[in-house]
């Protein structure tokens, strides 16, 4: 049996537009409004009031993650694409989430949509959940009327952004850990162990060799000033960050994870996926390309290829192709000027940038890989040159007074 149902919807500008509808169903209302071109923002019946909310969103407490984003956005595009409307979908996901900043900030969002804001204008409140990329990517998907393909898309790139951040990780974890347990021995050794020795050498009025003695000096200098070492160390730290917040400092040190050895190239290589994968997903969107590379340089994560982003912006500004102004930077591959050019000239740069994208992600996979297997002997000798030259440096004393008491005898 038919009923009147009261909505609100967006047309492809962004308006706000309300009416009335007859059908048997929430849902067929949501498909005859999808069908002419409009995002249902709220659908509205006096016989439907409240929705079952069966759907559970699975959800890690604390601070919001890209991974939380990501499954935001899935589960936000399958429940649009079910015909729910954007409040009713807000709210089970405001009410469903486990993550309390997260669950917030959609209840903000939601009132917001439910006072007559467009769904990206009140995403863009909260750039700390939702980044540029995001929002201008749900923009055109509110224009274009293909809010829940573009939400899926969010999604994939996210998850995607997620897995080369753990790749990443794993790489760094290993050769980390191993730094703090050598540094942590050395300074138990200097502290605790070499003491020790020099009270031991001191009652024999032993000769000590070269070695022994600047390790000795330099035990009773960091037991010595043992506090004013740690002092040191964290004012160093901060200074460090400090200056990094600097857009010099960033720059610099952007620069340096490029060119750095051994962890130089996995650096490269994670940058190019992400700005890849960044601009591929805001192209197939239907973001213009001076947007998309404006809010891909606001997004890169590393300042060289920011700066290669917002000059070539410039250079298409000025009338050029995209392919050409990237040539005049080194951090770009020529395989990846190609690639691009020929996107440029097939109509398919999305295909193509999804494509170097994913070239580059196997690469991290594959250098992470290598760095695992060169990394793990590396610091093992590390470890034994480091703990054993102290070790030897302690015991060279003991060969001349065991050479003296044997000559005595």
């Amino acid at each position: 049996m038919s009923q009147s149902f009261a909505y609100k919807v967006r047309d492809r500008q962004g308006r706000l537009v309300t009416g009335t509808l007859e059908a048997e169903s929430v849902n067929i209302v949501a498909g005859k409004l999808r069908s002419m071109g409009y995002v249902p923002v709220s659908i509205e019946s006096g016989a439907t009031k409240n929705l079952s909310r069966e759907l559970k969103i699975p959800y890690f407490s604390g601070r919001i993650k890209l991974k939380e984003v990501a499954v935001f956005s899935r589960q936000f595009a399958t429940m649009i694409n079910s015909g729910l409307t954007l409040l009713r979908s807000l709210s089970i996901l405001a009410d469903q989430t486990s993550n309390k900043e997260l669950a917030r900030i959609v209840g903000e969002v939601r009132r917001d949509v439910e006072r007559g804001s467009a769904l990206s204008a009140a995403l863009a409140k909260h750039p700390k959940a939702f980044s540029r990329l995001y929002v201008a990517m749900v923009r055109s998907g509110e224009t274009g009327g293909s809010l829940d393909v573009v939400l899926l898309r969010l999604a994939t790139t996210i998850e995607k952004q997620v897995e080369l951040r753990r790749k990443v990780k794993s790489a760094m974890t290993y050769p980390v850990v191993v730094g703090i347990i050598v540094i942590l021995i050395l300074m138990a050794m200097l502290i605790f162990v070499v003491p020790m020795f020099k009270g031991m050498y001191a009652d024999l009025n032993a000769k000590l060799p070269l070695p022994t003695m600047i390790l000795l000096a330099v035990s009773n200098g960091f037991k010595k000033f043992f506090p004013l070492v740690f002092l040191g160390a964290g004012f160093g730290i901060w200074s460090l960050k400090r200056y990094v917040a600097t857009p010099a400092g960033r720059r610099q040190l952007d620069a340096f994870k490029l060119r750095v050895p051994v962890f130089g190239q996995l650096a490269h290589k994670t940058a190019l996926a992400r700005f890849s994968r960044s601009l591929a997903a805001l192209v197939r969107a239907g973001v213009p390309i001076l947007d998309a590379l404006d809010i891909v340089a606001e997004t890169a994560g590393n300042t060289v290829l920011a700066e290669a982003a917002a000059d070539t912006q410039a250079a298409v500004k000025a009338g050029e192709s995209l392919a050409r102004p990237l040539e005049a930077h080194p951090v770009f591959p020529p395989m990846v000027v190609q690639m691009i050019a020929v996107g440029e000239e097939t109509g398919a740069l999305d295909e193509l940038l999804e494509k170097i994208a994913d070239f580059y992600d196997s690469e991290v996979e594959a250098t992470v890989d290598a760095l695992t297997s060169l990394i793990e002997p590396l610091l093992i000798v590390v470890m034994g040159v480091a703990v054993g030259g102290m070790v030897i440096a302690l015991y060279m004393p003991m060969f001349s007074i065991i050479g003296k008491i044997g000559n005595q005898g």
